[in-house]
């Protein structure tokens, strides 16, 4: 019969054992026993040290790479189907229009290139109910915005929650710079939001721009507060992001971003300010990709890339509040082999040709069996 002693009991035996161990080796050799405990003294104050250090080095680390809560985790979301595997796709014409008016039967899907029947799919409303949105605003006040920069992007702002005033909404508001700042979380009320708005133009400026930090605090305040689904309807959750399009300081890389947001399902829209284009504001050029453009950032998470080169900041951000509601979401159950095998599985959406389709995720990350959802 084995006995199988407690962890912490063991481990006391054992350090006891040990001890036991080293004094008698050293009575062996008939060494003084206050050089011993001097020793043995030194010994555990080298140990602790280096497990401070090892702390230290942890904390600079990298943030986690979860995305979603863990079950501890305080939030507020609506348990569903978690076999269901949603993505947005948004359907746009030649002439770059959102098309709004086609049906189940004009997509296909395919997973790790073979089709898989729809099981889900939704439009911009359901029954007359408007599908429910969840917005965070990151405005970068890293220094390059000027302070009308600010006002005018102020009152864009307000155009996008008003576009959207027919939908379920709650809106968060976060500026970022040397530091990332939370002015108001998510909230549904539109004097909140407003009051916060009225606070940008006292925000103080920063020097570097934290441009993904930004935006994974945003992707995990919705993947922890923004709930799932809504009267039966997934909620749309994006991150619009308005800067110069120059990160510098970011304590997490553009791939993390981009997977955290994969997994939360989130799309993140990008406005790029003449702060970087001003030398061509003159000129009918097209402005030179940034490094937020050629990160990646947008074009996998199904979101949008523009340049703010009016001078009325209201027509483009209602525009992108229009497109942010107006995807399909199209969902599908995996076979029962791939749900619980670890892996990452693609995730391809056709529709009519002539059409472009933008979609929220190129794939999937399927829990391996065994293991709780994170």
């Amino acid at each position: 019969m084995q006995l199988t002693l407690p962890r912490n009991i063991a481990a006391q035996s054992a350090q006891a054992y040990n001890y036991r161990n080293v004094m008698s080796s050293f009575n062996d050799f008939h060494v003084p026993r206050k050089f011993v405990f001097v020793l043995l003294a030194l010994l555990l104050t080298l140990s602790a040290s280096v497990h401070s250090l090892a702390q230290t080095d942890a904390s600079k680390q990298e943030r986690p790479r979860r995305a979603l809560p863990t079950e501890s985790d305080p939030q507020d979301v609506i348990k569903i189907d978690t076999d269901l595997v949603p993505v947005d796709v948004t359907v746009t014409d030649a002439k770059g229009r959102l098309v709004r008016n086609l049906k189940k039967e004009d997509f296909k899907l395919l997973e790790d290139g073979v089709e898989r029947p729809i099981a889900s799919f939704n439009v911009e409303k359901i029954e007359g109910s408007p599908r429910p949105v969840a917005i965070v605003f990151a405005l970068d006040l890293s220094g390059s915005m000027t302070p009308a920069e600010v006002d005018r992007v102020t009152d864009a702002m307000r155009e996008f929650s008003r576009q959207l005033a027919s939908h379920p909404a709650v809106f968060a508001l976060m500026t970022f710079g040397m530091h990332v700042k939370t002015l108001q979380s998510l909230t549904g009320d539109r004097e909140k939001l407003d009051r916060a708005f009225e606070r940008l133009s006292h925000e103080p400026n920063g020097m570097s721009t934290h441009a993904y930090d930004a935006v994974d605090d945003a992707v995990r305040m919705l993947a922890r507060h923004a709930p799932l689904t809504r009267q039966h309807q997934l909620i749309k959750r994006a991150v619009v992001v308005i800067t110069d399009g120059f990160p510098v300081g970011d304590t997490v890389s553009a791939d993390t971003v981009i997977e955290r947001a994969n997994a939360a399902d989130t799309s993140v829209y990008v406005v790029t300010m003449p702060s970087y284009t001003r030398m061509l504001a003159s000129t009918q050029m097209t402005p030179l990709p940034t490094p937020l453009d050629v990160s990646g950032l947008v074009e996998k998470t199904g979101g949008r890339s523009v340049y703010a080169n009016q001078k009325d900041l209201g027509p483009l951000f209602r525009a992108i509040a229009e497109e942010v509601a107006s995807a399909y979401v199209i969902g599908f159950y995996p076979p029962a082999e791939n749900r619980k095998d670890g892996k990452l599985h693609t995730i391809r959406v056709e529709g009519p040709s002539g059409f472009t389709l933008r979609q929220s995720r190129a794939g999937y990350q399927s829990q391996k069996a065994g293991s709780s959802r994170q």
